[in-house]
C-alpha cells in the first residue's frame, strides 16, 4: 500500500475522532503507516478513550481506500498532509490542526498574508456591500481573503476578492465533492479557475453534518492573520470563529452597524469587548499589514 492511502485512512478516522488525538499519535510515530499497525494494547498506553479506540481499530475505515484514491485523482483533488510544505504554516500551530487537508486549486497561495472575512448568512445589503468592498480593496495589497463559502457575508467576501483580481480561499464544512450551499457551486468553480483554492479536512463522501461547520471555523481563523466580522446577530455562529481566533492569538476586527439592526448587535458588542473597529480600509492596513509584512 502506498503512503497516500495511509493518510486517507487517517483522514477517515478524523471524521469520527478529534484531530488532537491523531496529532498525538503522529507526534509519537511520525507516519500513519506506523499507527496503522498499532495494537489495542499500545494504543491504550496513550490514554485514548474506548470510543476512539473502537474507531481506530475498526476495519471498515481501512476498506475501499483505493476507491477514494481513484476519485481524488480523477477529480484533481490533492492531499496536503500536516508535513507538506504547502500546508498552511499558521494552521500547524493551533491546538487541534487537521492532519490532512484536501485541496482543489492553487496550493501555492495557502501561506500568503490572509484576512478572514466572516459574518451573517442572513445579512443586509449594507453588509454584503461592505464585505465586497473591503475584500476587493485588500486584494490590491495582495492579501488573501479567507472565508467559508456560506451564503451572505462569506460569499460576498469571496466575490469581492475575485472582483479585485485577488486570491481567495474557501474552507468547506463538507467534502470537496459537495459544495454547500449548492447555490455557491459556480462561485467555488470561479475561485479555483482564477488561482484561488477550496479546501476541507473532510474526505469526499462525508455526510453533511451541522457539527462539521464549527470545526471548519477553526481552520478559517487558524490559517488567517486576522479575522474581520462584518455582520453578526446575537446568537450568530460567527462567534465560534471569533472564539477560535482569540484562542489562537489572532486580531479580531469588526464593522460597526446601526444599533437598531439585529445583524449589528454582534459586531457592536465585539467592539465594546475590545475588537478593533473598522470604518475604512486604513483601520485594517495600518495595523494588519504593518504587523504582518
Amino acid at each position: 500500500m502506498n503512503k497516500e492511502k495511509y493518510w486517507i485512512w487517517l483522514s477517515r478516522l478524523g471524521n469520527e475522532i478529534e484531530p488532537i488525538v491523531l496529532k498525538k499519535l503522529l507526534d509519537e510515530y511520525k507516519m500513519p503507516d506506523k499507527i496503522w499497525k498499532l495494537t489495542k494494547t499500545k494504543l491504550k498506553k496513550f490514554g485514548i478513550k474506548q470510543e476512539h479506540l473502537d474507531v481506530i481499530l475498526n476495519k471498515k475505515y481501512k476498506e475501499n481506500l483505493e476507491v477514494y484514491e481513484k476519485y481524488l485523482l480523477e477529480n484533481n483533488i490533492e492531499i496536503l498532509t500536516i508535513y507538506d510544505k504547502f500546508y498552511p504554516e499558521k494552521l500547524k500551530h493551533i491546538y487541534d490542526p487537521p492532519i490532512v487537508l484536501y485541496l482543489k486549486g492553487d496550493k501555492n497561495i495557502l501561506n500568503n498574508l490572509s484576512l478572514a472575512i466572516i459574518g451573517s448568512r442572513n445579512c443586509s445589503f449594507y453588509g454584503m456591500q461592505v464585505a465586497k468592498d473591503i475584500a476587493k480593496n485588500l486584494s490590491k495589497y495582495e492579501i488573501n481573503i479567507t472565508s467559508g463559502l456560506a451564503r451572505g457575508i462569506d460569499a460576498s467576501a469571496h466575490i469581492g476578492s475575485l472582483s479585485g483580481n485577488g486570491k481567495t480561499v474557501a474552507v468547506l464544512g463538507t467534502g470537496l465533492d459537495t459544495i454547500y450551499p449548492a447555490e455557491n457551486k459556480e462561485l467555488a468553480n470561479k475561485i479555483i479557475k482564477t488561482g484561488g483554492a477550496i479546501i476541507s479536512e473532510f474526505i469526499v463522501g462525508s455526510a453533511i453534518k451541522k457539527t462539521n461547520f464549527p470545526k471548519r471555523n477553526r481552520i478559517i481563523s487558524g490559517m488567517s492573520d486576522g479575522v474581520l466580522v462584518v455582520e453578526a446577530a446575537k446568537q450568530s455562529g460567527t462567534f465560534i470563529t471569533v472564539d477560535y481566533a482569540l484562542e489562537q492569538g489572532k486580531t479580531v476586527y469588526a464593522v460597526p452597524g446601526n444599533i437598531t439592526s439585529i445583524n449589528s448587535y454582534g459586531t457592536n458588542e465585539l467592539i465594546k469587548d475590545g475588537a478593533k473597529m473598522v470604518t475604512n480600509l486604513k483601520d485594517i492596513l495600518e495595523d494588519f499589514v504593518e504587523k504582518n509584512m
